[in-house]
């Protein structure tokens, strides 16, 4: 993929995330279950960085954050949704290291901020 070719898988994780944010917002208002309303908040703030990296482009290295930041997301909420719909974690410190990844993907994303385009 060219550097400055849009990410069409990064812009359809974005709509995924924004869409799976609103449904667990309204699940959350229905039926109760703060690990869900947490859930909700995080898909739906990240859901913009993923629709605007994969829309715009990007470097190699933002894409590479990018990903990182969506698997954090993943396992983070993915963990708090297994607490709230399941009554168990998904694995132990799955949302610890889904946390992990979310600050190693959002300074990836800061850090990619200052790397040079190659000519």
């Amino acid at each position: 993929m060219n550097s400055a070719e849009p990410s069409r898988v990064l812009a359809f994780a974005g709509g995924l995330v924004g869409a799976a944010g609103v449904a667990l917002s309204a699940a959350a208002a229905h039926r109760g279950g703060a690990f869900t309303g947490t859930a909700a908040s995080f898909l739906l703030m990240h859901a913009p960085v993923f629709l605007a990296i994969g829309l715009i482009g990007a470097n190699r290295f933002l894409r590479i954050a990018s990903v990182i930041l969506l698997a954090g997301l993943l396992l983070f909420a993915g963990d708090l949704l297994a607490r709230d719909f399941l009554g168990s974690r998904l694995f132990p410190m799955s949302a610890p290291i889904g946390g992990t990844l979310l600050i190693a993907g959002w300074l990836g994303i800061a850090i990619s901020a200052l790397a040079r385009p190659r000519p």
